[in-house]
Formats: C-alpha cells, structure tokens, sequence
C-alpha cells in the first residue's frame, strides 16, 4: 500500500530535504541553570502586553538546548579551538584576547584567513588542534547587541530599558537576547519588553505590490503631513495588528483636525492674556474649578500612560478632552462671557486664566504626538524659537486643583444638560426656534439634581436665554432621554427681543438693535 503524508520541502528550490546527523555545537539549557535563570529573570521583567511574559516564559521552559553553529559560507566565526586526541575544546584567556585583537582590527573573516599559530601563540602545538569553521546562529549576533550598544557607550545604560519589535521577536530577538545575557551577565538585558502587531490594510490583509494595497508612510507624510501619520499611530491598539489605508487616514485627518481647531481656538481667546490678568484657583467660579480638576485628573492619567507605553490611551484621553470636554461644553459655555462680559470682570478674567492652563498642559501632553502641530501652536504664543515645547516637561499640577466633589457635581449637571440640549434639538429641528437663545425652557429635576445647580445661572449652562428648575412633577407630554429618568424638559420661547449685542432674548429689548442691561454696562463702563 502506499502512505501519504507532509513532507518537508525547500521553500526556494521545492526540492525535498533530506534529514542527516551532523555534529553541532550547543549551550546547555539544564548543565549551568540557563533555563532557571532566564525564567526567574523573566518574572522580574515588565511586559507590554502582558500576555508577552508568559509566552516567551512558556517558550523557555519547554525549548531544547541552544544549538549555536551553522554550516553557511559566510558569518561570524564560532571561534573555538578543539583538541584533535580528545575532542575537547581549548578554554584559554590568552587565546580568546587574541582572537578579539585580530578580529577588531580585521573583522571576523580574520579567523578564517590567518593561521591557526597567530592566535594559538607559542603555548600551544596548531598541529594538535582542529579549528571550528562553522558560523555562529544569526541569532546569537543580534542577540548580543545589549554588550557593544549598551556596554561600550559612556551615554547609555544597561540594562535596556525597553526592547520594542513585532510579535513574532518572542522566538527571536528577545528571546536570544535573553538566553545570550543570562548566560553571560546572568541578567536580562531588558527591563521591559513590548510587542506590537503588524500593519495590514483596510481590509485586514497583508500589504503585497500584486494586490496593490502598499501604504507606504512616505506617501502618507507627502499627502497628510507627518504628523497625521503620528497620530494614526497613537490611535491605533498596537497590542494588535494595525490597519492603515484611505478611509482610516481620512478619519485621522478629522481627528487632527479636532486638536488642531482647539489649539487654534485657544490661541484667539488668549489674545492679549498676561500672568497680572491671572485669577487665583479660590475667586474661580465653579464651572473653572471643574476644568481645573479635570486637568490635574488628566495629568496623572498621562503620566501613569507615559510609563506604560500606553499611547492609545493618552489618545483617547486627549480626544475627550478637546471633543466632549472643551469644545462641546466649556467653550459652548463660556463663549458668552468671553466675548461679551467687561474684559477686566474677574469671571472673564478667570475664564481666561483657565484657557491658558488648558492651553500650557495641551501643548506639552501633544508634543510627542503632534511634534510640528504642538510646536507651531506654542511658537505662536511664545514666539521665541530657543523656547521649544520639545524643552518643556510636564509641569506639576497644584493640589488644590483636586476636587472629587467639583467632579461629581459637574457630572450630575452634565446629565441634566444632555437632556435639554437634546430637547433643543428635537425643538430645532420641528422648527419652534432657530437657535437654542430663543428658548427658556423649564427643567424638571430631582431634588439631588435641583441641589447640583445652586448658585448657577442654569441658562448659561444650557445656552439659552432663559431657565427655569423645578422639582414639580413634570408633565406627561415633558421631553425625556431614555436611561435619564430623573430629568425632563418643557419646551417654552423666550420672551423679549434680541439683544443686538449678546443675542440673548429679554424683555429689556424692545426695540431693534437695542441691546441688554448687562451688555449697556458693559458697552458704556
């Protein structure tokens, strides 16, 4: 009969191999403790992902002996020299410090090349001895990059502090790296070890000329700018495989875009701003004292990210910050008194000085990010070119920015807020009014909730001319938000005219072009 079965097969040639006992040269992974000593140096060793340690801990266990030698025409010698009558190798300082001269000043075809007399020297007989004319594994060479590019360098370190490569480096780099390093230093050469995925298109496949889906970063940089391509970088999980094309660049561009109109934002309303215009953290008004303890909140987030190569993370965080955070909330909120109260008002004062914090932190958590953004934008305000944004650290965020209870509260008002902003719309939308200024709704809270917006002006908060909280019970037909079921929303217009000046709707207005009470004193101060 006849058995069919894999068999293995060249991948160049597709010729069948053919299997044959030939003497190598190994390092043991039991006689010495190699094996032992790599696992232990392994469970000291911070990985990212995590699940890195315990597959490249699995492969030490459970891998067979290290054979280093290789038959090829070209590498780097395994210079060994073994005696002919008993097979065992010559272990000798001297001739090993000989063989190291020659090969610094040759390189290693030396070995090769000279007699065998020039590194036995005069102790020992060439006749009595074979030299080894294998090479070493390929593995063994980069394996060893700890010693002559950490060791030999007065500005660098070892340990490394991190060794970074694709997922398929367990079986290799790090994995040689490690074996090399325990076995000669009994240490690991690394701190820490991360992993990435590899780059796939749009789709999930293997980039190839033949199905023509090659993004090659210098086409992404030429077309977008390199900081679009830094910025899909940090937005994309690395701890998987990443896919790049069209459709995600594009996406990226509108997520740039995002911190960039911020920072742009930013700049306009500081115009002007110096530190005697400051206002200190206890004549704030709560709405900055929030920010505040939202930054400081966001300090340590990035810091905590920093160390563990969490880019993805600070992505996200920032992204909220300028999306949700500023431009969908305190600028909305704020725009008000910075463009209509007197400029000199302590609440436009500290509204300012807010900005400017925001604007500081902003510029230094995106530096690493958005290098040329960041820079242009802090150049913008420094306008000194020894001053870089690159020079600048993270700086320390003052305690008293920490208020968990500023935090809960603007949560709770947050909430509230969703369901009027969405009432306004659906308003909008059914054509009641043309911009949310023309509405005074009332809002029908809990008690809890009616506590959370004492001292605030309610209309300010929800950008309308107009605001009324009410713990009555709110009427059947009331506006809700499904999963919000302590807040509900009555729909009124305000009454009044429009001020020419603020636009807000109030009855002080009677004429056209008039403007407000609040926007005469400020006009005429």
């Amino acid at each position: 009969g006849k058995l069919v079965h894999s068999y293995p097969h060249s991948w160049r040639s597709k010729a069948p191999l053919v299997y044959r006992n030939t003497a190598q040269w190994f390092v043991s992974m039991e006689s010495h403790g190699l094996r032992d000593t790599a696992v232990a140096e392994l469970g000291r060793t911070a990985f990212y992902p995590q699940a890195g340690q315990r597959r490249l801990t699995s492969m030490i266990e459970q891998r067979p002996d290290w054979c280093l030698s290789r038959q090829r025409a070209w590498g780097v010698p395994l210079t060994i020299f073994f005696n002919k009558a008993t097979g065992e190798p010559l272990r000798d300082q001297g001739v090993i410090d000989r063989v190291v001269e020659a090969m610094r000043e040759e390189g290693a075809d030396c070995w090769f090349s000279s007699d065998a007399s020039r590194f036995l020297g005069p102790d020992y007989n060439p006749d009595d001895y074979e030299r080894v004319t294998d090479i070493l594994d390929v593995w063994f060479d980069s394996g060893s990059t700890h010693s002559f590019v950490l060791e030999q360098r007065g500005d660098l370190d070892s340990p490394a502090d991190l060794y970074l490569e694709g997922s398929d480096q367990h079986r290799g780099w790090f994995h040689s790296s490690l074996l090399q390093s325990c076995a000669t230093r009994g240490k690991t050469p690394y701190k820490g070890v991360l992993t990435h995925g590899f780059v796939l298109d749009e789709q999930g496949r293997k980039m190839s000329k033949s199905l023509g889906n090659v993004v090659t970063p210098q086409k992404v940089i030429d077309q977008s700018g390199a900081d679009i391509l830094r910025l899909w970088v940090v937005s994309s999980d690395y701890y998987n495989d990443l896919r790049i094309g069209p459709e995600i660049i594009k996406r990226t561009t509108d997520n740039y875009r995002r911190f960039r109109n911020t920072l742009r934002y930013l700049l306009g309303a500081l115009d002007g701003f110096t530190a005697d215009e400051a206002v200190s953290h206890d004549q704030m008004p709560a709405l900055e004292r929030w920010v505040l303890h939202r930054l400081a909140e966001l300090d340590g987030r990035i810091r905590d990210m920093t160390e563990a190569y969490d880019f993805h993370g600070i992505f996200t965080e920032l992204h909220t910050l300028c999306n949700s955070d500023l431009s969908a909330f305190y600028f909305e909120i704020r725009k008000d008194r910075l463009y209509c109260d007197a400029a000199d008002s302590v609440a436009r004062r500290a509204t300012r000085t807010v900005m400017h914090e925001v604007f500081s932190r902003l510029t230094a958590w995106l530096a690493p990010i958005l290098a040329f953004t960041a820079e242009e934008a802090w150049q913008s305000w420094v306008g000194d070119v020894e001053n870089s944004v690159h020079l600048r650290s993270y700086d320390p965020v003052p305690p008293e920015w920490y208020d968990q209870s500023v935090s809960a509260r603007w949560d709770g008002i947050r909430r509230a807020r969703q369901v009027v902003t969405t009432a306004l719309e659906a308003a909008r939308n059914d054509g009641a009014i043309g911009a949310s200024l023309q509405a005074a709704p009332t809002v029908h809270v809990s008690e809890d909730i009616a506590a959370l917006f004492e001292g605030e002006d309610a209309a300010a908060l929800f950008i309308t001319s107009g605001a009324t909280i009410s713990c009555d019970a709110a009427p059947a037909d009331a506006f809700r938000v499904e999963g919000i079921d302590d807040v509900a929303v009555v729909f009124a217009t305000a009454d009044g005219g429009k001020c020419a000046r603020c636009w807000k709707v109030t009855p002080e207005v009677s004429e056209e072009d008039g403007i407000c009470n609040r926007c005469e004193d400020v006009v005429n101060g």
